[in-house]
C-alpha cells in the first residue's frame, strides 16, 4: 500500500491565507509516501510545508508559481500505475474531458492528474482515469468563486488504487471513495 497525496491550485497567499485548519490537522509528516501536486502554490514557503509532509514532492507549475523550474508535466512510476501531471492550463478548453484524455495518451499515463479548474472531477475514460483534485485551499478561479476546498489521497496497492476525495464542505470534512481497478492487458478501467 502506498498512499499518495495529490492537491494543487492552493494560491496562497495572493487568494487564500493557508490550508484549511481541519485538511492541516489531517495531514500528518510520515504517513504519506508520495506528493503530487499540480501547481499555483505560488510561493516557496508552500513547497517547504509540502515537504515536510513527504520529501518526495512532484510539483508541475502553474501559471502564478513563482519557480519556474517546476516542469510543465512530470510522469512518475508508483507501483504499477504510471502517473502523469500537469497544471491544467495549458489544456484548451479547461478541463475538457476529450483535451484531457488526449494529454493523457500524449503522456502514456493510466492516471492523469491536473488542476486549473479548481473544482474536484474524476473520470474513468477510454483506458485510464483522469483526476483533478481541485484547490486545496478553496482558492477562487476565473472560472468560479464558488470552490469547496478539496484535495485527494490515492491509496495504490498492486494493480488496483482507491481515490478518496476529501472536501470541505459547510465547515466539515466529507470524504468520497472512487475505486479503480487495472487488468494486465491495459491499462486502469
Amino acid at each position: 500500500m502506498v498512499l499518495v497525496l495529490a492537491l494543487g491550485d492552493l494560491h496562497i497567499p495572493h487568494r487564500a491565507a493557508d490550508l484549511p485548519a481541519k485538511f492541516k490537522s489531517m495531514l500528518v509528516p510520515g504517513k504519506i509516501q508520495h506528493v503530487i501536486c499540480t501547481g499555483n502554490l505560488c510561493i516557496k514557503e508552500v513547497h517547504d510545508y509540502l515537504k515536510t509532509l513527504c520529501p518526495d514532492l512532484h510539483i508541475t507549475r502553474g501559471e502564478y508559481d513563482e519557480d519556474t523550474r517546476y516542469p510543465e508535466t512530470k510522469t512518475l512510476t508508483i507501483g504499477q500505475f504510471k502517473l502523469g501531471l500537469c497544471h491544467g492550463h495549458q489544456v484548451i478548453p479547461w478541463g475538457d474531458l476529450d483535451s484531457l484524455a488526449m494529454l493523457q495518451r500524449q503522456l502514456d499515463v493510466d492516471i492523469l492528474v491536473t488542476g486549473h479548474t479548481h473544482q474536484f472531477t474524476a473520470y474513468k475514460h477510454e483506458a485510464g482515469v483522469v483526476i483533478n483534485p481541485g484547490s486545496a485551499t478553496g482558492a477562487y478561479s476565473s472560472i468560479t468563486y464558488d470552490v469547496n476546498p478539496s484535495f485527494v489521497l490515492m491509496d495504490i496497492d498492486a494493480l488496483r488504487v482507491v481515490v478518496y476525495v476529501y472536501e470541505l464542505i459547510d465547515g466539515e470534512v466529507k470524504v468520497d471513495k472512487i475505486d479503480f481497478k487495472k487488468t494486465t492487458t491495459q491499462s486502469a478501467n
